[in-house]
């Protein structure tokens, strides 16, 4: 079975390319990605037993028709593509591994939203890592373009968390 950073590697050169569907099987496992719109989906049924990694890049199948939802059980995991105007925008990146968390506490209004206007030390969000609750800034004036994660979600190192158009 393919690790979870190989499934990423996947997903970054399905998303970087102009394929809009991508289909890998071995040894009892399948991946399928389908970009849908400016998202790229993949999924990949949970099972037991281990593969090794092929040697080999995988090659992509032929466009096949299109599957049914992924099974209650499935790995699913949505990537952001970049836009080709991203360029122009400022990245608000994770500095730690952890959970990312949209506000102080559950019932406290969001940090910012779509549209809000931050500046150098506005807190965007928190990173939660080892009990320790780790307030992130946007190091940058601007507007809040895109929400990259979602509340709860668990975040990595170098993970871009917004995109704020600069003033």
């Amino acid at each position: 079975m393919l690790k979870v950073q190989e499934i990423r590697e996947l997903i970054k050169l399905v998303d970087q390319s102009s394929i809009d569907e991508f289909v890998y099987e071995y040894e009892g496992s399948k991946i399928e990605m389908k970009k849908r719109g400016e998202a790229v989906v993949a999924a990949q049924p949970v099972q037991q037993a281990a593969a090794p990694a092929p040697s080999a890049p995988p090659a992509p199948a032929a466009p096949a028709a299109p599957a049914p939802e992924a099974p209650a059980a499935a790995v699913q995991e949505t990537v952001q593509p970049a836009a080709e105007d991203d360029a122009n925008l400022h990245k608000i990146t994770s500095p730690m591994v952890g959970t990312f968390y949209a506000s102080p506490s559950p019932d406290a209004d969001l940090y910012v939203k779509t549209g809000s206007r931050v500046g150098e030390d506005t807190v965007v969000c928190i990173v939660e890592a080892m009990k320790l609750f780790n307030e992130i800034e946007a190091e940058v004036n601007g507007e809040i373009v895109e929400i990259l994660v979602k509340d709860g979600q668990l975040v990595e190192y170098g993970q871009p968390l917004f995109l704020v158009k600069p003033e």
